[in-house]
């Protein structure tokens, strides 16, 4: 019975979601009226397991696109730390190559694409509930992107921790009435939301350079030199890096 139920939830919340991707395709004046009856099918999901289940999706796929968008932005502004010091060397030939290794760096990231996750982009017309849940749907199968090689002692304490984190969530989440954990699946929808958005930006900002640095290769060095300044101060004064640059890791 247990089995059967969660089954039929699954199958509620896809036809849910479906038929939010539908409606999103109708006139304006049907829209509205769809998105009511819509609401109130969709109400008989609202159970506690289903909250949770939306909860412990919704924490998966923040974890791991945070990951992914750590590692992008810790490569631009680790970019940005090595510029800074590239400034000392007033030799130009082994300037040029210290920028040079430097963009390279960062692009490899656009290069080796399987490094990161890649997220689904947002319909023009997809609301933002409809759109996080789909991207979950998506990324929650997508393999970990955590860096591989670490000690056999450090992932035991990573792993630890975590389960003492998810321990103490499922305890908060049990003792929690429906409407407090439809809240904070609210809140993190949103704050996936942004994440997802930043994330984004972030993977742009170095398309874009992975772009630049090819079109520059068929410039002898002098030219080139100043293109390859000029791409990095691109980076930096690229409004999507700005944003995020002053973050804590």
């Amino acid at each position: 019975m247990q089995m059967l139920h969660t089954n039929t939830n699954l199958l509620i919340m896809q036809w849910c979601m479906a038929k939010v991707m539908l409606i999103l395709n109708f006139p304006e004046p049907l829209r509205s009226e769809q998105s009511s009856l819509l609401h109130q099918l969709c109400l008989t999901y609202n159970t506690r397991e289903g909250a949770v289940q939306t909860n412990e999706r919704l924490r998966l796929v923040t974890g791991k696109v945070s990951v992914s968008y750590n590692t992008v932005k810790s490569a631009l502004t680790g970019l940005h730390e090595r510029y800074e010091s590239s400034k000392a060397e007033r030799n130009v030939f082994r300037r040029y190559a210290l920028l040079k290794g430097i963009v390279k760096e960062v692009i490899q990231l656009d290069a080796q694409y399987w490094l990161l996750l890649d997220v689904p982009k947002q319909d023009k017309q997809e609301q933002v509930n409809a759109y996080v849940l789909r991207a979950c749907a998506v990324l929650e199968k997508a393999s970990d992107t955590r860096p591989q090689g670490e000690t056999s002692k450090s992932q035991a304490a990573q792993q630890a921790e975590e389960e003492a984190r998810e321990k103490e969530r499922k305890a908060r989440l049990e003792a929690a009435t429906v409407q407090q954990i439809e809240e904070e699946n609210t809140l993190l929808i949103n704050d996936l939301y942004r994440l997802l958005k930043k994330y984004a930006n972030l993977r742009l900002v170095v398309h874009t350079l992975h772009l630049s640095y090819r079109a520059a290769r068929m410039y002898p060095i002098f030219p080139r030199y100043n293109m390859l300044k000029d791409m990095i101060k691109d980076v930096l004064r690229d409004p999507s890096y700005m944003e995020v640059c002053h973050e804590e890791s």
